[in-house]
């Protein structure tokens, strides 16, 4: 790793960035809609038999060592994201250290899976000969809600949550159910967020100047009641399968709701919709 984007890199741990305990606490599953599966690290600390704690006390151990990797790895990948630079597995390894390198995959797939869920960005290889990677929006969309300079957190995470809610509500949804769902995320109109900032500014103003969603009045609502729809930004650059696809994965509906909105989507997409 070239020195300056290590001491840009040492810089960001001694002064973390205030969403590290949303990334600590979406590693562990706990207080946010999108916990993450730990299933797949289970196999990674096995070890063999010998002199050391005890098997239940290693367990912990092991898990809490993977799970503060990861957390350093998804800090480092911020830095990528905001300086709009590619990786590489061999920066990546550097990062997570030489004592847990055969633990990599584990950590690489919470760090990214947190990277899509939290932040919106997805850690797409881009050359499989060497491993290198570039940092993206979800589901092709172009806006991240990031300021000039690379300042601020991705946000696109929310506006998928959004165009999601609109699927689940027959492609038109009450705003008073929106803030309703959000809540459950920790997220509420008048209340500035750690990544999302003002989110009443985004939902009716700014992502509606952008033209990802539409707000308008109820018709015939008295007194006047709002829904959101999406906007033609929205469906120029995503489509309702792959936002399906994201939003399932959020588990934020029971799954008789989760089935029939994929199975629109999928009639959708099949007629060109």
């Amino acid at each position: 790793m070239p020195l300056g984007q290590m001491s840009e890199f040492g810089k960001l741990e001694e002064d973390p960035d205030p969403a590290q305990g949303l990334v600590e606490a979406q590693l562990s599953g706990a207080a946010i809609p999108w916990s993450l599966s730990q299933d797949s690290s289970s196999s990674s600390s096995e070890e063999e038999p010998g002199p050391g704690p005890e098997p239940e006390v290693a367990q912990p151990l092991v898990q809490t060592t993977l799970h503060m990797k990861a957390v350093h790895l998804v800090a480092f990948l911020l830095l990528k994201y905001r300086t709009q630079q590619p990786t590489s597995q061999a920066e990546m390894l550097e990062i997570v250290g030489e004592d847990d390198q055969d633990a990599f995959p584990v950590i690489f797939g919470r760090a990214s899976k947190c990277m899509q869920l939290v932040f919106g960005v997805d850690v797409k290889e881009v050359d499989p000969s060497d491993h290198s990677y570039i940092l993206v929006p979800v589901l092709g969309l172009t806006w991240d809600g990031m300021q000039s300079g690379g300042q601020g957190l991705p946000k696109t995470s929310l506006l998928v949550v959004l165009l999601g809610l609109i699927l689940l509500e027959d492609e038109h949804t009450p705003e008073e159910e929106v803030w309703e769902e959000l809540g459950v995320m920790g997220v509420y109109a008048g209340q500035e967020h750690i990544i999302y900032g003002e989110p009443r500014e985004l939902l009716t103003n700014v992502w509606v100047q952008e033209g990802y969603v539409e707000y308008r009045q109820v018709p015939g609502s008295d007194p006047a009641r709002y829904e959101f729809l999406w906007g033609p930004r929205a469906h120029a650059e995503t489509s309702k399968w792959k936002v399906t696809q994201y939003f399932l994965q959020l588990n934020l509906e029971q799954p008789a709701s989760s089935l029939a909105l994929s199975e629109g989507a999928v009639r959708d997409e099949e007629e060109g919709a």
